[in-house]
């Protein structure tokens, strides 16, 4: 295993911006004192120079207040303020600036006559700008000059950066299997403090319901595998990212709050996260893809010739390295995302692609088809290896695999009514598909047995989606609804 050592002067840089960050100043404050560690941080290098371009010294001194900046550097910077405040004929405030801070002491210590040049302008009944800047130098120049020079000396990183970093460490963890799903950490004693294994119930009642417009209606929906984000694709092209505890668009999310959400240029019908849960696929009726970074809302790879049909699912690999999809053109498709070429072309259906998968190893995917069959490929030559015929030639809609014997659970048309998609929870006890009858229909998967149905919808149900840890399924349909359904 690759160790990484990191620097206690940069665990302190990550407690003092967590301090900065909740307005705990006199701690940081204390704590820079006592370390002599300095944070050094704004928020933004480009707003930062700007504001000292521009002579927005009010801004610039709130600024500068936290940081430790080199003492020449400060004297340039507070002997301009003076100037440009004579320049104003504010005299009392740049009396105030020349007389008590720090940097204006330290340069009558340093360089008597530069200070005294400053009081002798102070004194004088007009200001000449040849006096004061040298041949070729203005003030615009020099507030340049010094924007440049201090924006050297400060950094910029991410927000929520000690949050950011437990969090990622912790998904790591439990990605390698070190935690397993609903882990508590104890951070305080040092170990992983082990949720009880509860028992899993199917879920019975309505707890929230997000309402959509009648052109904004979700077509896909996923959870992420951290458990974190509910995403949907609505018809009109948005992507969404939802609190799924109170039903909410997730403002947390910079690009969310500005209202620069990740869009397609169609209706988007299909969604899958990658392992780690930072990568989101979307595919559109139109045949594209994207793949997004979900915190930043940035678009990391687009295929925007990927099929020639509908996209109608999509997975990543285990290492996150390529992007399987399936689409009504009968063609599945392997993409690569560092070449952001299409590497592998699976042919064989007859009908449409309904859904795909990879198995656990990785080797091979799987692939269902309105035509009847399920099919095996390798990933390597991409050659069909094995084909399932289900009874009848009916149309397969969704294959899952399950997570005890990796055995692989297919849906396909029942009764007078037809399935349309298949979810499981995380320890695969219980299934559940939703049908054109806008019912869904609970499974004990041990026995197969049919133990619950609830009505979800008041017009066709498009599909479902369950929660990797807790018991929670989303349930989408023309109705113009996402409901939310737990025990």
């Amino acid at each position: 295993m690759t160790s990484i050592e990191i620097e206690a002067a940069d665990v302190v840089r990550l407690i003092e911006q967590y301090l900065k960050e909740n307005n705990l100043m006199r701690t940081l404050n204390t704590l820079q004192e006592e370390t002599n560690i300095s944070l050094n941080t704004v928020d933004n290098l480009d707003n930062f120079s700007h504001e000292i371009g521009a002579g927005h010294w009010d801004s610039v001194l709130k600024i500068i207040q936290p940081l430790k900046l080199p003492a020449k550097k400060l004297i340039d910077l507070y002997e301009q303020m003076v100037l440009e405040l004579i320049e104003l004929r504010e005299l009392g405030t740049a009396r105030l600036i020349l007389r008590q801070t720090d940097p204006m002491s330290l340069l009558k210590q340093s360089d008597i006559q530069r200070y005294t040049r400053l009081e002798n302008l102070m004194a004088r009944s007009y200001f000449d700008a040849r006096d004061v800047y040298p041949d070729g130098m203005n003030k615009e120049k020099r507030r340049s000059q010094i924007a440049q020079s201090l924006v050297t000396e400060v950094n910029v990183v991410p927000p929520s950066r000690l949050l950011a970093l437990l969090q990622q460490s912790l998904k790591w963890q439990q990605h390698q299997g070190l935690l397993p799903p609903g882990t508590r950490i104890d951070l305080f004693r040092g170990k992983a403090a082990m949720k009880e294994q509860e028992e899993e119930h199917y879920p019975t009642q309505l707890s929230r319901q997000i309402k959509f417009g009648n052109d904004s209606y979700p077509l896909s929906a996923t959870f992420s595998p951290d458990g974190q984000f509910l995403v949907t694709g609505s018809k009109d092209g948005f992507i969404e990212v939802w609190n799924f505890m109170n039903g909410k668009l997730r403002k947390d999310l910079k690009y969310q709050a500005q209202d620069n959400l990740m869009m397609m240029d169609t209706g988007v019908s299909a969604l899958s996260f990658s392992r780690d849960s930072e990568m989101l696929a979307s595919g559109s009726i139109n045949g594209r893809i994207k793949v997004w970074k979900i915190m930043t809302g940035e678009c990391l790879r687009r295929y925007d010739s990927a099929h020639s049909g509908p996209i109608t699912a999509l997975r990543f690999s285990k290492d996150n390295s390529h992007v399987l999809s399936g689409s009504n053109d009968t063609i599945v498709k392997i993409f690569g995302l560092k070449s952001a070429k299409c590497l592998r072309e699976l042919r064989g259906h007859t009908s449409f692609v309904t859904d795909v998968r990879y198995t656990e190893e990785g080797h091979l995917a799987l692939s269902s088809s309105a035509d009847g069959t399920v099919r095996v490929w390798s990933t390597k030559t991409g050659e069909c290896q094995t084909t399932f015929r289900v009874e009848g030639d009916v149309p397969v809609h969704s294959i899952v695999q399950m997570p005890k014997d990796r055995s692989i659970c297919c849906v396909q048309p029942q009764h007078s009514y037809l399935y349309c998609q298949l979810a499981r929870t995380g320890r695969g006890e219980w299934a559940y598909a939703v049908a054109e009858d806008r019912t869904l229909y609970c499974f004990y998967t041990l026995t197969g047995n049919l133990e619950s149905t609830i009505p979800v919808a008041d017009a066709t149900v498009l599909g479902i989606t369950h929660h990797p840890h807790q018991n929670i399924i989303a349930t989408f349909a023309e109705d113009t609804q996402l409901k939310l359904w737990r025990d």
